[in-house]
């Protein structure tokens, strides 16, 4: 079902173009000068909750195809996508913490097609530091993020899927645990604390500037983190869940300036694709293949706590290339 588009001015979307009008930092990953076929620079934009998994998926790729030099840039994936639809920022791979910023942001007009490759789920980080840490558990979390001394922070929902899936996560909470208002008084709260991206509030959590923070299971698995697993009911780990998830609902910023998205909840699964405005399609073509095969990309990204989904259906099957087709299977 294609999300519900509400003109209506949007703040939000004035603002998160402003930011994304400042360069962002680009990470060059190491790269070998022996020859190879495929060769030159290779720009991958991802959500941030990829940092880790990616990092090393450049550097195995790099041992097969040693003369491309990878550029990485993490950033909420919904920033990234408007840095590619928005800006005209050039980009040749683009993997995204929810497919669905893919479909609703970039096609038709910028990628024609997406394949889902992997799962997380939400959970609530904390540190041995963070107070009440020896208390906190599934039942309890919402009370205690609710104490007056209790500091938790969360990601921007108009720039990162982070954030908006904090914001359905809350309002499953409310109708899970039987407790009316619940969502607006968590949402209401602590709203200084609210980041650009979900990895961003690492640093707060670091520095006791916040005791929790919502976040996906496996960046608070890489990071070395405690954290809270929640029942499948609200995690949006669960695809048998999918009915009770999209009873959330979050309004968004849109496509276009001045629109807004109707985003309901459902299973955490992330996207990939090619850009049209891809400067090296070829390398383009190497980096997702080799991040899609079961014992090279994806076996990465399953020891950093990333499920991988691979072969799962795609409503673009027929728009993918043909060498990825393997990676996807036609509704």
């Amino acid at each position: 079902m294609k999300p519900k588009i509400i003109n209506k001015s949007s703040f939000a979307s004035l603002w998160m173009l402003a930011i994304l009008a400042i360069p962002s930092m680009f990470t060059p990953a190491h790269a070998f000068e022996a020859p190879s076929d495929i060769s030159g620079e290779l720009m991958v934009f991802h959500a941030g909750s990829l940092a880790v998994p990616f990092k090393e998926v450049v550097k195995a790729f790099n041992k097969e195809y040693p003369s491309v030099r990878v550029l990485t840039e993490a950033a909420g994936s919904r920033a990234c996508a408007r840095k590619i639809s928005d800006l005209d920022r050039e980009c040749d791979v683009f993997g995204s913490a929810d497919y669905t910023v893919i479909d609703t942001l970039l096609i038709p007009e910028h990628t024609k097609w997406n394949i889902r490759f992997a799962a997380n789920e939400m959970v609530i980080a904390y540190t041995e530091d963070s107070r009440r840490a020896d208390e906190i558990d599934s039942d309890n979390w919402h009370r205690i993020l609710l104490e007056k001394n209790v500091a938790y922070g969360r990601a921007d929902p108009n720039v990162d899927p982070c954030g908006y899936r904090t914001v359905i996560t809350s309002k499953l909470a409310e109708i899970h645990y039987g407790e009316p208002g619940l969502a607006a008084r968590l949402l209401g709260k602590d709203r200084r604390h609210i980041r650009p991206k979900e990895t961003d509030l690492l640093a707060l959590l670091e520095v006791g500037e916040i005791d929790y923070f919502f976040i996906y299971r496996s960046v608070a698995r890489q990071h070395g983190l405690k954290w809270v697993t929640l029942p499948d009911e609200i995690n949006l780990k669960n695809p048998e869940m999918a009915n009770i998830y999209r009873k959330a609902t979050v309004e968004i910023s849109g496509k276009t300036l001045g629109s807004v998205i109707e985003k309901s909840g459902a299973p955490m699964v992330y996207g990939v694709t090619i850009p049209k405005n891809a400067r090296n399609p070829k390398a383009a073509l190497a980096f997702v293949t080799f991040l899609l095969e079961r014992d090279k990309g994806m076996a990465i990204m399953e020891r950093n706590g990333q499920p991988s989904l691979v072969p799962t259906l795609s409503d673009t099957y027929d728009d993918i290339p043909g060498p990825l087709k393997r990676f996807a299977l036609k509704p």
